[in-house]
């Protein structure tokens, strides 16, 4: 039922996947509709903090999900040092960027709460288009 390989799917593990595949399914592929997304195997998730591959063309942009809180401030959450080489190692070997989603709960909905990573996206798309 579940694509991602987890060691233990235990619920937790389990409605973290639900969430992360609302907001790429629900949101990133209904507002990319030319992209296709994928799930990043288990190395690349668990080593380089990367869950969703973005394809275009040949290249390849990331996408990290992260759950918070509605009285969060995702705007103040940078990614750590080893993140940070790990997004940098990402993008050497696929040609993309990461993005760091933050995906909140409303009401019954799953939103992203940092909405201006969507123009950021929309950005690389077309950087890595030119690069075809």
């Amino acid at each position: 039922m579940f694509t991602k390989d987890y060691e233990c799917q235990d619920k937790s593990q389990i409605r973290f996947y639900i969430v992360e595949k609302s907001i790429i399914d629900d949101v990133l592929a209904k507002y990319f509709p030319n992209i296709v997304f994928e799930d990043s195997d288990t190395d690349l998730e668990h080593t380089a903090d990367i869950d969703y591959i973005g394809k275009v063309g040949n290249k390849g942009f990331g996408i990290q999900i992260r759950i918070v809180r509605a009285n969060s401030k995702a705007h103040e959450i940078k990614p750590s040092e080893r993140m940070q080489a790990n997004f940098e190692s990402f993008e050497e070997k696929y040609g993309g960027k990461v993005f760091i989603i933050f995906s909140l709960k409303v009401g019954n909905k799953k939103v992203i709460q940092n909405k201006d990573v969507l123009s950021e996206i929309q950005k690389e798309i077309e950087r890595l288009t030119l690069l075809q």
